[in-house]
């Protein structure tokens, strides 16, 4: 119940409703007074004034934009400092995204070769920084935080990454922040790339106003996330998530985590490509994709089965979880229904299904930069989390 005054809720002090709208759009960013007064339940007057003084401070931009045809003012965070960083350490390449305020990233990626070791990719990622800082004459020392994903499981208490057969090259790397930081002092923080690409897709993307979102990126291996509430499930040492190393089949080929049949064996690309060897010869994964569109039926029942395959292995955790939705992402997303139409029959079937209803399934928006835009919100998040420990 507001409070006669219109200041919001019944006991709710400026200060907190100050936090209210913070946490609401670090949940969902780009929101417009109208929506912030839903999503924090304060009074109109209350929203106006509260974003008004965090615009004053330097955390918050306002933006014209429209809903349903109306002209309206989108509320977006913003970072006190102004830049930050956000490097995807990958399989295959290194990406790197500078965001010097506005919300727009710049951006730079690196291809790396294949079997390469972390140091490789943290070499290349911290000289793609340095690049974009020279070009955009930014001074390294003006980046507020820079946030880290990388292809393995950051255990969340010591900040180590675990489990040395999960990607070769990676385990018992030490997350080191000197190793990107662009000048002495600049925090920089780590997480698994899969758990980055899952809270950006939530907060930005397809998943965006959802509560729970379960996260599955197909490309050159399998990552997954799973976000509750604008923030990602990391479990008891860091390694919730690791969605691409569910078992489908006890008895199948041996994964590079040492177990048999993970989903990653049957759908990350090595896999894929295998499965095409024989009749279509040596393919990039581009290719099969293209080939599918064209018609080609071999390669359109390899991405139905990989479609087939996820459905096995997120009907258990969309029946234990019973998410919002389903975002697929990666490089194989682009086969949409092909991939996707399967993956929901399997959801289907009535085995799977928790509540009557089954989960919505949609391909992801950010396309293969969503772990970089999510480091660039685990940055973002450091420097309020921060900020707000010095208020």
């Amino acid at each position: 119940m507001n409070r006669r005054d219109g200041s919001g809720p019944a006991g709710v002090a400026p200060r907190d409703s100050r936090a209210l709208l913070l946490d609401a759009l670090r949940r969902a960013d780009a929101l417009t007074q109208v929506e912030l007064v839903a999503a924090t339940g304060l009074s109109p007057g209350t929203v106006s004034t509260a974003v008004a003084a965090l615009q004053a401070e330097g955390l918050v931009r306002v933006a014209p934009t429209t809903r349903s045809g109306r002209r309206a003012r989108a509320v977006s965070l913003a970072t006190p400092g102004g830049v930050l960083a956000g490097v995807h350490c990958y399989l295959d390449e290194a990406r790197v995204l500078l965001d010097l305020g506005d919300g727009v990233p710049v951006e730079r990626t690196v291809p790396l070769p294949g079997g390469h070791r972390a140091e490789r990719a943290v070499r290349e990622a911290r000289a793609a920084l340095d690049a974009l800082l020279a070009e955009t004459g930014t001074d390294p020392a003006a980046v507020a935080a820079v946030g880290v994903g990388v292809p393995a499981p950051v255990e969340v208490r010591t900040g180590r990454v675990a489990g040395s057969g999960v990607r070769t090259g990676w385990g018992g790397m030490v997350a080191a922040p000197g190793l990107l930081a662009p000048a002495p002092g600049v925090p920089v923080v780590f997480d698994n790339d899969g758990n980055l690409g899952a809270l950006a897709e939530a907060r930005l993307g397809a998943g965006r106003g959802c509560s729970t979102v379960v996260h599955v990126a197909l490309s050159e291996g399998v990552s997954g996330g799973i976000v509750v509430g604008g923030e990602i499930v990391h479990g008891r040492t860091g390694t919730a998530g690791e969605l691409g190393h569910l078992t489908i089949d006890p008895d199948g080929p041996v994964c590079s985590c040492g177990n048999r049949g993970c989903l990653q064996v049957y759908a990350g690309s090595a896999g894929v490509l295998d499965l095409l060897l024989a009749s279509h010869g040596p393919m990039t994964l581009g290719d099969v994709l293209a080939r599918a569109a064209e018609g080609d039926p071999g390669c359109r029942r390899v991405l139905s089965d990989v479609g087939r395959h996820l459905g096995t292995a997120l009907a258990s955790v969309c029946t234990v979880l019973d998410p919002d939705v389903l975002v697929v992402g990666g490089v194989l997303a682009e086969a949409g229904g092909l991939l996707l139409d399967p993956l929901r029959e399997v959801l289907a079937e009535p085995t799977a299904v928790t509540s009557g209803a089954v989960v919505d399934v949609v391909a992801g928006h950010l396309g293969a930069a969503a772990p970089a835009r999510g480091a660039l919100l685990l940055a973002r998040d450091a420097v309020l989390a921060g900020h707000a420990a010095a208020g």
